[in-house]
């Protein structure tokens, strides 16, 4: 199996969520060497919002933080 492991050359979004009375996790990378991680829900929600308003798609977009 491939390593699927975020890194500045591979950057992303990895959320999980197992079963639905587990909190979620998440982690983010991205390409300009920002990293962040959250658990629970509201915490990897807010981690999804803010890496796509400031990373990610928002840079290839002339948006968001360099």
């Amino acid at each position: 199996m491939a390593d699927l492991t975020l890194t500045p050359d591979r950057p992303g979004l990895h959320v999980s969520k197992p079963s639905p009375n587990a909190p979620a996790t998440g982690s983010a990378v991205c390409h300009c060497g920002a990293t962040a991680t959250a658990t629970g829900d509201s915490q990897v929600r807010a981690l999804v919002e803010g890496y796509t308003a400031n990373h990610g798609p928002a840079h290839r977009n002339g948006g968001g933080r360099r």
